[in-house]
């Protein structure tokens, strides 16, 4: 196995990973989202901050270590992003 099959195993590995970390966020969020019933809850705030930011940081983290593209990491909080405002907007249309 050469280094450059090496380093691309460990790119995808870090990106499935990643992947894998949003999509736990997710089906967190929804969890709450279902059991506060209403978006105004500090605890979903707090939760969500607190996910956001820790799946910020590991992002951040894989980009420094060079296992994945910046662009991929923007990506990749980009999407989680959008799908946690689809479930607000969808718990806003719900209320």
């Amino acid at each position: 196995m050469t280094s450059s099959d090496l380093q691309e195993q460990l790119n995808l590995k870090a990106i499935s990973l990643l992947h894998e970390d949003a999509d736990k966020i997710q089906k967190l969020i929804e969890v709450q989202m279902e059991n506060l019933a209403t978006r105004y809850c500090p605890l979903y705030e707090e939760v969500l901050d607190t996910q956001m930011y820790g799946f910020s940081k590991e992002v951040d983290f894989a980009v420094r270590a060079g296992l994945l593209p910046e662009v991929t990491g923007k990506q990749l909080i980009s999407k989680l992003e959008r799908n946690l405002a689809l479930l607000y907007e969808a718990l806003n249309q719900a209320e």
